[in-house]
């Protein structure tokens, strides 16, 4: 790295008036000392038995600087390297297999990490987890695989590596993927009490709640400046054969309700798309949670998350402050991660 990544993340703090906590710089000295081993190995190294763990599991709860700490690291360093959220990758692991099935004489999954092989040396997964049954099924022989082919991987994850897919079906199946994370990868959990999203920086004046006259008269007023002198238009975005129409097109800026989102049948695919045309997004309308529109909150989730690996600013009207969002029983642990990160992206401070 041409640049300590301890003095890049301090400079940081201090430019944003963020605490540094002892558990960040502990978690910092792990990080480099990951990257020293697997790429920058010394003279006499060949002399030493190779068997340094290829991957990096960082996970902790919301708000703790998982994300910002690796944003970091990737950043400085120089090797051919992959950012993307999990979802994404998956979906061209799928594709992949779809453009070549007629390669029946190979193993598909040889085949796709040969050709990772060929573009990156390191692959960032922010926000691990697995909730496809599908994917959970695969992922034990394609990790396995894209670690013999010397490929390194760092994760963050709120949930440690032998919760995941916690309760999901036919889970038997899945603890090879666990037995080989944990064998190949550097486990590390970050404790910190604040959630630096929740900062005096971050304040969420893009927020704008309850659902009432005032809040639409405030949003308006914003839209009307972020979409000023571009002109509205429809878009109609093809995805895999399907239509989706963005009625509320400005050149980059996109308005929608919490309805047109998360209560049609979306889900990662969908939303990659949207967001690869939008440079801002306006989402009004988003109800509490429960457990009767979960499936609704699930595709929230999923869309904020994707929302925020993107860098895509957003602004939202809401029925209740996001301290006081309710959730579902069974999404209440993700969904701190996604009030934490609308803290962020509706916040003056993430901009266009």
């Amino acid at each position: 790295m041409s640049k300590n990544l301890e003095e890049k993340f301090r400079s940081f703090c201090n430019l944003k008036n963020l605490e540094v906590n002892q558990n960040q710089i502990t978690t910092i000295k792990i990080i480099e000392d990951f990257y020293n081993k697997n790429f920058h190995s010394s003279t006499f190294s060949f002399f030493k038995k190779k068997d340094h763990k290829k991957g990096l599991y960082l996970h902790g709860g919301v708000g703790v600087g998982k994300t910002m700490i690796l944003d970091f690291f990737y950043d400085l360093i120089s090797e051919k390297k992959l950012r993307l959220h999990f979802n994404e990758f998956m979906l061209n692991f799928h594709d992949f297999v779809h453009e070549n099935k007629n390669k029946r004489d190979e193993n598909i999954i040889n085949l796709f990490v040969r050709d990772l092989k060929s573009k990156v040396s390191l692959i960032y997964f922010d926000e691990f987890q697995v909730t496809n049954i599908v994917d959970a099924m695969i992922l034990g022989k394609l990790f396995n695989q894209i670690f013999s082919a010397n490929i390194k991987i760092i994760i963050t994850s709120n949930i440690m590596i032998s919760a995941l897919y916690k309760d999901g079906l036919q889970r038997d199946q899945f603890k090879p993927f666990i037995e080989i994370m944990k064998k190949k990868t550097i486990e590390h959990e970050l404790v910190i009490e604040d959630d630096y999203r929740k900062s005096k920086e971050n304040k969420n004046d893009r927020y704008f709640f309850p659902l009432n006259q005032e809040s639409n008269f405030k949003m308006n007023k914003f839209f009307r400046i972020i979409s000023k002198d571009r002109k509205k238009t429809a878009l109609s975005l093809n995805i895999k054969g399907r239509e989706f129409l963005i009625k509320e097109f400005y050149d980059g800026v996109v308005r929608f309700t919490f309805e047109e989102l998360c209560e049609k049948n979306l889900g990662a695919e969908d939303y990659l798309e949207i967001i690869r045309v939008s440079k801002f997004i306006v989402i009004n309308q988003i109800p509490k949670f429960n457990d009767i529109n979960s499936n609704q909150q699930h595709r929230f989730i999923t869309l904020i998350d994707i929302v925020y690996d993107k860098k895509i600013p957003i602004a939202v009207t809401a029925e209740k402050n996001l301290d006081e969002l309710t959730s579902s029983k069974a999404l209440k642990e993700p969904f701190q991660r996604t009030i934490s990160r609308l803290y962020e992206l509706t916040s003056s401070n993430f901009n266009l």
